[in-house]
């Protein structure tokens, strides 16, 4: 019977445990479950790699190796080690971190799986089995069985068998150059050594990611390796636009990327005097969204491609096969692994995709830094998919002003909702800024007392009773700052003046279009305005009351 915490274990794992229930489902430690008082990174990566190479398994932290319970709380500061440690590991199997309360002391669970392909290695190389308790290390006729045994032949490897004659030269050329290698003489062995193509008898011919690359239309060849996109309107369950993207996987990227920046487009906002233009989702999230889905996804299921869902609220990417180990939807951004290391070698040397690692982080920190609401990843076991919302809790006019405000000074981009919310009227405290930005009290202090020290905020008070309001000099337009009665009456004021113009309304109070639009119709409907005109013509007028 696997424990509680085992990856192969049904269920979610519990919260708290009284003694008796400890005891029982850990009474020893096993070829299942390892006791560490403490975190060290040695030990802890080897019985990571012995789990990794055999069935799985838990490791406690904060329980003696006789089973008392010492404790070992969860803190975000261990977590973070965790994963670092891990990151010393080649290819642990996936793994899981859960924090666990046994009768009131807190310790950590180490959850890890077994990999299903491949086998873990320590830092050093050795490659390490679990046997009962022991970590074990396996030398001569046992490494080789092992080997053996686990060994495979990754589907990017396999050769094709389409001559590299059927490459045109130009496409060889463009990767030559993305290279900067010389002499078109050498070219065919340089793409060996890149993996993009093997040599026989017969000469050379194409490798999976060679045939992606090089080959105008690869999709007759390797099935469908294209990507599909397919456009919905408002929340209609049928596609009104349908487009196949398919040729080299650069050309894929690229063209897909661009296409998807069209369909979504950009807020047009003006502040007083200046016209902001803001992409509802950045051309750089997208194009990493696009080459991680081309560039991880399983070829050996081609009978499905890359798919995008272009709707009203996000754009939804999914891509065949599951996450490569250790990879999981909770470590995402912690870990890193490549199926297809070939294909995106070449997608790096284009400028295409970044490197290792650092592609969730992109897309990540870049919708964070426009005032978006995050990517959210899933994975169903057979596909993974990001969904990247095109709307924000963030008003487009919210965001515009925030980039004006930068103009004054560097922002750091988690202090820039804590000065949305100052914009808004809001009086921040120490609590309410640790809730904006989820950190601690003294992350929370410090993000404050920049801003002050900027000059963005004022502080009011002292220590514990410290608040924090916008400084004046930075005042944003009355859109911001107004609730929805205070608009109303603002706009009626206006209209008592003179006739108003949609932009009259803009300039005014740093509204976007559309929500200047809905706010005119609102005042016309309720017999408070009346609209004149068509077009730019449209003019609105106060009505008189009584």
């Amino acid at each position: 019977m696997y424990p509680p915490f085992h990856p192969l274990n049904v269920g979610t794992p519990p919260e708290s445990m009284t003694r008796s229930e400890f005891v029982a489902a850990f009474p020893t430690e096993s070829e299942l479950v390892e006791r560490k008082k403490g975190a060290g990174r040695d030990s802890l990566t080897e019985t990571v790699v012995s789990f990794s190479n055999t069935d799985g398994g838990v490791i406690l932290i904060g329980v003696s190796n006789d089973g008392e319970v010492v404790g070992r709380e969860l803190t975000q500061g261990l977590e973070d080690d965790l994963h670092e440690m891990i990151g010393y590991v080649s290819n642990p199997g996936r793994y899981s971190i859960h924090g666990l309360e046994v009768a009131g002391t807190a310790i950590t669970a180490l959850a890890v799986a077994k990999r299903g392909e491949g086998f873990a290695q320590t830092s050093d190389g050795r490659v390490l089995v679990r046997r009962g308790t022991r970590d074990s290390a396996l030398f001569g006729p046992d490494l080789q069985q092992f080997l053996n045994a686990r060994s495979l032949e990754h589907f990017e490897a396999t050769d094709t068998q389409i001559s590299l004659a059927e490459a045109p030269k130009s496409l060889i050329r463009h990767v030559a150059d993305a290279f900067k290698w010389s002499g078109p003489a050498s070219f065919p062995e340089r793409l060996r050594e890149c993996g993009l193509a093997t040599r026989g008898s017969s000469g050379y011919t194409l490798t999976v990611p060679g045939a992606l690359h090089l080959l105008p239309k690869p999709e007759e060849k390797l099935g469908r390796t294209y990507i599909e996109v397919l456009r919905y309107r408002e929340e209609a369950e049928n596609y009104d636009r349908r487009i196949q993207v398919g040729g080299p996987l650069r050309d894929q990227v690229e063209r897909t990327t661009q296409l998807i920046a069209d369909e979504v487009g950009s807020e047009v906002v003006v502040l007083g005097v200046h016209r902001h233009e803001l992409p509802r989702l950045p051309q750089r999230v997208l194009r990493e969204a696009i080459a991680n889905a081309v560039a991880h996804r399983s070829y050996e299921m081609d009978g499905a491609a890359v798919r995008v869902e272009i709707r009203p609220d996000a754009v939804v990417i999914t891509s065949p096969g599951p996450l490569p180990e250790p990879v999981t939807i909770e470590n995402i951004r912690d870990q890193a692994s490549a199926r297809n290391t070939c294909v995106i070698r070449v997608l790096r040397a284009f400028h295409l995709a970044e490197e290792l690692g650092l592609g969730v982080d992109v897309m990540q920190d870049t919708m964070r830094d426009e005032l978006l609401d995050p990517p959210v990843f899933s994975d169903s076991g057979s596909a993974v998919s990001v969904r990247l919302p095109v709307r924000s809790a963030v008003a487009p006019s919210e965001r515009a002003w925030v980039r004006e405000v930068q103009q004054r000074g560097l922002i750091e981009s988690s202090d820039r909702i804590l000065l949305v919310h100052a914009a808004r009227g809001e009086v921040l405290t120490n609590s309410r800024a640790r809730k904006l930005l989820r950190v601690d009290k003294d992350q929370a202090r410090s993000a404050l007392q920049r801003l002050r020290d900027a000059g963005f905020l004022v502080q009011r008070g002292e220590r514990g009773g410290a608040t924090y309001v916008l400084d004046r000099s930075l005042e944003p337009p009355a859109g911001l700052r107004l609730g929805r009665v205070e608009l109303e009456d603002l706009v009626i004021e206006m209209a008592r003046e003179k006739p108003l113009a949609n932009a009259d309304v803009r300039e005014r109070t740093g509204l976007d279009r559309m929500q200047t639009l809905e706010l005119l119709g609102k005042l016309v409907q309720e017999g408070r305005l009346e609209r004149n005109g068509i077009r730019r013509g449209t003019r609105y007028r106060a009505l008189l009351e009584g």
